[in-house]
């Protein structure tokens, strides 16, 4: 194996949290997929380009067919896509390819699962591969409970009385920072700054001024 290609094995390797996380036989097919004399711009490292790189080629004049060197970018993207295993968004950098690559296969996940590692030409596909595959081992050992209607009735309960708790502890912080805000409060407020109402009794307050920040 070249030196290119130890490196990124050991890059992979690395983010994954060591060889102990990989599983059973990854660690051959990544040796595989490394490249080793194949030239891989060093942006595309770092993104999703489905076997897309820097093309050369010649540029030809109409008139005098004279070539002179040019080279041809991909068209590259930067996209938020989603991942159910992760349950987030992941931001990468990819070609308008793989994004049609991505669609027919099904998703993020379903693209990185059903490519093979040969294909996976850069460090970053590499990785996210072996680490969705890791996720999805994970899951597949892991036990499903299922619950009867009467116990998921009692979860829903209990998660409605923690966000009432919840409700109830920031309201009582808002209270102690910034004073009263329960409604009851703010409707006595108003009443206060209201003054009294048309033919109630007149107190002996109501003829003090108002002095701002009493």
């Amino acid at each position: 194996m070249a030196f290119r290609s130890r490196e990124m094995m050991k890059k992979i390797v690395k983010k994954i949290g060591g060889e102990q996380n990989l599983a059973p036989g990854v660690k051959d097919q990544l040796k595989k997929a490394m490249p080793d004399s194949r030239v891989v711009m060093g942006r595309a490292q770092r993104g999703l380009f489905a076997g897309r790189h820097i093309q050369f080629g010649n540029r030809v004049s109409e008139d005098g067919g004279n070539k002179s060197r040019r080279h041809w970018k991909p068209n590259v993207q930067e996209k938020r896509l989603f991942s159910y295993v992760l349950d987030r968004q992941v931001r990468v950098k990819v070609t308008t390819h793989a994004l049609r690559c991505i669609d027919k296969a099904g998703g993020f996940d379903e693209y990185l699962l059903k490519t093979p590692y040969h294909k996976m030409d850069t460090e970053m596909g590499l990785y996210w591969k072996t680490k969705i595959e890791k996720m999805y081992e994970d899951l597949g050992e892991m036990e499903v409970v299922f619950f009867s209607p009467e116990d998921e009735s009692n979860l829903e309960k209990q998660f409605g009385e923690l966000k009432l708790e919840k409700k109830a502890a920031r309201r009582e912080i808002r209270r102690k920072m910034y004073g009263t805000t329960s409604k009851q409060d703010s409707i006595n407020d108003e009443a206060e700054f209201a003054g009294p109402t048309e033919g109630a009794p007149k107190s002996e307050d109501d003829d003090e001024p108002l002095v701002a920040n009493a």
